[in-house]
């Protein structure tokens, strides 16, 4: 995808086809695989934990979230009648191609959402050509989803986008059942325009991409009938969205983070709904710049999609252990709901206005409601992590709980469980209690007590340090570790305290280096170490003195290992800067300050970073 060109005249007409042609281009891959009657896409074997049928309508449902609004924005797309034929072959409880019916907790219930949706904004093309039998199916198939037994989250959202694509044609149903749905929802809402979602913990990637973007959606469509209501939404989407930009690298990138990273390029469907339900938080062309920008860098990335042009279960590359138990073949095309805005006209404000380069923003931002502090160095972003984790999701700790997450270097996923090399330990602390050559590691998996900088902490204690996250965990019953991470662009701070009843082995591990860009200059010494490719990325780590060195630990031993291939989300093979030392029982205090940047700011490593207060 090209980019657009950013000097007068004109440029809005060249974004908006520009994403024109990427929604096609992906929507069109799919045809191939389309059933007969065109209600199943299957695009390979179904391994997630709901059956073929629901994988299968996947691929029918999610490219939806595109198509819709391309046809609403009048644009073309050659095979409208398959989607059509779909809708009604996978509501006619006769026909073989039938989705089923929703039973308890059902991946259909999700999926419905995309077609009540897509009524919603282009029933011409999907409604409107059905017959009156296949109508009255069509609809009654949806209505089972109005009451469908959804999770205590983002979940309720779909049964509200099935209500407003029944409301646009017309089909008789309780309008009235969604307001509670609503109401349940606006109890997630936490400070500066976050949510969490549903009861837990979670505050990634859903928050814009779901509890966000169908509030939008909401707000654009029902705003007239429910007017407070949809005031709030855009008052939340308003503010979330000054500290939501903070995600996003200069080059386009979002930092990698969560679950559902499969979705890829949904992480910047926010800032198309924000155009779409007309809030205006940033300038018009500001939004556009972030949305198109982003875009483009996963155009750009061709090992995201398959030779055939399909989007892969994976992240930067085909990689199945980034899935979750719920991603079928299909599960990727929920990124296609970044085309919400090709439902505005040319003339909109969001296409009309010239797009904008990255804004200046500060180097530090601290966001208490997710726990989190973005720091930005050389238009890259690291997240720094100090309250969230999943115990549900795979491959939780890594996706939540590490300490660090950057656009530049993503982090790693385990191979294994069987040493450093197996366990791709960048970002965490892992701490072994194996007598002898130690094998088996535990590192963060929850975090208690959290607290980020000017937010109160439990027990009243603040935390001073401009730029920091602190949290504790136990990682057995007699062993409890407190870290402070604080951003000091371009480096961030680490420091750990430790309990300990027991002798424990630690290794520590800074970000990891693509080690296919060419050799990779390496340096392993006492207290230090670090990785430089032939790009000039630099990942390095360097030991800093205990606080007055009360409990200090002998100068750690520097190493560079190489993980196992398929680790890290964004590239194949990665070389890993570690720290290492053997503890006895008692207290102890470790502290490094750790620096992952390109060739621009690699120079930094030659200096003298600052020292963390704590």
């Amino acid at each position: 995808m090209a980019a657009a060109t950013t000097s007068g005249g004109g440029e809005h007409a060249s974004a908006r086809e520009e994403m024109r042609a990427y929604a096609t281009e992906l929507a069109g891959a799919l045809v191939p695989y389309a059933s007969k009657d065109g209600a199943r896409i299957r695009l390979g074997v179904n391994i997630a934990h709901h059956d073929d049928t629901a994988a299968d309508l996947e691929g029918y449902a999610r490219p939806l979230w595109g198509l819709a609004p391309l046809a609403a924005g009048g644009g073309d797309f050659a095979h409208w009648d398959l989607w059509a034929r779909g809708l009604a072959a996978g509501t006619d409880p006769a026909h073989p191609e039938y989705w089923g019916a929703p039973e308890g907790v059902d991946q259909r219930t999700v999926e419905s959402a995309a077609v009540g949706f897509a009524l919603a904004l282009a029933p011409d093309r999907l409604w409107d050509p059905l017959s009156g039998a296949e109508k009255d199916r069509a609809g009654a198939w949806l209505t089972r989803f109005l009451d469908a037994g959804t999770p205590d989250n983002n979940w309720n959202f779909f049964p509200v986008m099935v209500s407003l694509g029944l409301d646009r044609v017309g089909y008789a149903h309780d309008r009235d059942a969604r307001h509670a749905r609503l109401d349940r929802l606006e109890t997630y809402a936490l400070a500066d325009g976050w949510y969490s979602d549903g009861p837990a913990e979670q505050r990634d990637y859903y928050i814009p991409w779901a509890m966000h973007f169908y509030g939008l959606i909401y707000a654009a469509l029902a705003g007239d009938e429910d007017p407070a209501r949809t005031a709030r939404f855009r008052q939340r989407a308003g503010e979330f969205a000054l500290g939501f930009r903070h995600w996003f690298a200069d080059d386009g990138s979002a930092v990698p983070y969560g679950r559902s990273l499969t979705y890829r390029f949904a992480q910047g469907s926010f800032w198309g709904a924000l155009g779409y339900a007309g809030v205006d938080a940033l300038p018009a062309g500001e939004v556009q710049g972030l949305l198109m920008r982003h875009l483009r860098w996963w155009r750009d990335r061709s090992a995201a999609t398959t030779p055939g042009g399909l989007l892969s279960i994976g992240y930067g590359y085909p990689q199945p252990a980034v899935a979750e138990q719920y991603n079928g073949p299909a599960s990727p095309y929920w990124a296609m709901k970044a085309f919400l805005p090709l439902a505005l006209p040319a003339g909109h404000r969001f296409w009309a206005a010239a797009e904008q380069p990255p804004p200046e923003l500060p180097d530090t931002l601290v966001q208490p409601p997710a726990g989190a502090v973005l720091l930005r160095s050389g238009g890259d972003v690291t997240l720094l992590s100090g309250r969230q984790y999943s115990g549900w999701a795979r491959g939780g700790p890594a996706k939540y709980a590490k300490f660090a997450y950057s656009t530049r270097f993503g982090f790693s996923l385990p191979a294994g469980e069987l040493g450093l090399v197996q366990g791709a330990y960048d970002s965490v602390l892992a701490v072994s209690d194996d007598s002898g050559e130690p094998v088996h590691f535990r590192v963060r998996e929850t975090c208690e007590d959290p607290a980020a900088s000017g937010d109160s902490a439990s027990g009243g204690e603040r935390l001073d340090e401009e730029g920091t996250v602190r949290s504790s965990w136990r990682p057995w019953a007699d062993v409890e570790i407190t870290t402070w991470l604080t951003a000091a662009a371009p480096w961030h701070l680490r420091t750990h305290r430790i309990r300990t009843g027991r002798a424990l082995h630690t290794a520590e591990g800074g970000f990891a280096v693509d080690r296919d860009r060419g050799p990779t200059a390496r340096e392993q010494a006492a207290g230090r170490a670090s990785a430089v490719n032939a790009d000039g990325d630099l990942s390095g780590l360097l030991d800093l003195p205990a606080p007055d060195s009360a409990g200090a630990a002998p100068a750690r031993e520097g190493r560079v290992i190489d993980l196992l291939p398929g680790t890290n989300v964004l590239v194949r093979r990665t070389a890993l800067p570690t720290l290492l030392a053997h503890l006895q029982p008692g207290e102890h205090w470790l502290r490094c300050a750790v620096l992952g940047a390109g060739a621009a700011e690699s120079a930094a490593w030659q200096d003298t970073p600052p020292a963390p207060r704590y």
